[in-house]
């Protein structure tokens, strides 16, 4: 069953452009992982500092084995210099 996410990360104001980057480059190496059906990022165009995942993976297995990669958890940790606050996280299931 696909996995369906909304994520959305606000950075700190002087970060939006390294945050940016950074996020851009997780979309280049993510889109190759096999369970990566999709995975578009956004910003906000009233919230420069706003950017939204909408992702959706193959199952929970895949979603699992993403959040192990090494390049999702050295961003986690190098994000906290840049991040205004914890990422907010939506799973949901597609209705239509």
């Amino acid at each position: 069953m696909p996995i369906n996410l909304t994520v959305i990360l606000k950075s700190k104001t002087e970060s939006i452009e390294t945050l940016k980057s950074h996020l851009l480059d997780l979309v280049q190496k993510t889109k190759k992982e096999t369970a990566c059906l999709q995975y578009d990022l956004h910003q906000s165009d009233q919230e420069p500092n706003t950017f939204i995942f909408h992702e959706v993976w193959e199952n929970q297995s895949g979603l699992d084995h993403h959040n192990q990669q090494p390049y999702i958890q050295s961003f986690f940790q190098d994000a906290k210099l840049y991040l205004q606050e914890t990422p907010i996280v939506y799973k949901t299931n597609k209705l239509f």
